[in-house]
């Protein structure tokens, strides 16, 4: 279970170079990234984007993202620490790590 930012597993990506992970939360999955594309990532790797999936679509979560805005950027540790805590809140699941990455 994940308690603490340093808990996460994140894998490399290639295209765009950086790293992922991948979070599920019953029906849903966080993916947590930080790249040279992603919304903070450019800040020398200490700011992240997330977006929330069910299945293989993108999707907002009140409470998570905006409606309308799928991913939600510039999130340092303690901001994604948060998400996961609502995360849990909303989905009455607890953070477990998966290892995968985007296939591209």
């Amino acid at each position: 279970m994940i308690k603490k930012f340093e808990d996460i597993k994140f894998e490399e990506t290639k295209i765009p170079k950086g790293i992922q992970a991948l979070i599920p939360f019953g029906e849903y999955e966080l993916s947590i990234i930080c790249n040279e594309m992603s919304y903070g990532g450019k800040n020398d790797g200490t700011l992240y984007e997330i977006g929330v999936f069910k299945g293989d679509k993108m999707v907002s979560l009140p409470g998570i993202t905006e409606e309308g805005d799928n991913i939600k950027g510039f999130l340092n540790e303690d901001a994604v620490m948060g998400i996961l805590k609502k995360m849990t809140a909303i989905t009455k699941e607890d953070p477990v790590n998966i290892v995968d990455t985007i296939p591209y």
